[in-house]
């Protein structure tokens, strides 16, 4: 079981949102990046992209350094590191931002 970021102890069920979230989050591989919308949006939730990165902040284990903004941005008072994980992956960063969007768009059907 995930463990809860805030407290250190284990964490609390997921939420069918959580659950789905996580589920598209696990799917993102070395040198993918996608935006906090793209996952809201996969994880069959459009327009909820804050929760995705609520859901980021809140749970460890994720690969929350391979989502960005949907301009590219980087997570504010993490641009350092945010930008050396992506580059040890291979992903260009500029001032910023993620300089090439890589994340290979998966079709349902």
């Amino acid at each position: 079981m995930a463990r809860d970021s805030r407290t250190g102890g284990p964490a609390h069920p997921l939420t069918e949102f959580e659950r789905a979230v996580a589920a598209v989050l696990d799917t993102l591989g070395r040198g993918e990046v996608a935006t906090y919308g793209e996952v809201a949006e996969e994880a069959g939730y459009p327009r909820r992209a804050r929760a995705v990165g609520r859901f980021l902040a809140t749970h460890d284990g994720y690969p929350w350094w391979r989502v960005v903004t949907s301009t590219g941005r980087l997570v504010p008072h993490h641009t350092r590191r945010h930008a050396r994980l992506l580059a040890a992956e291979g992903v260009e960063v500029a001032d910023g931002r993620v300089v090439a969007m890589r994340r290979q768009r998966r079709r349902a059907g």
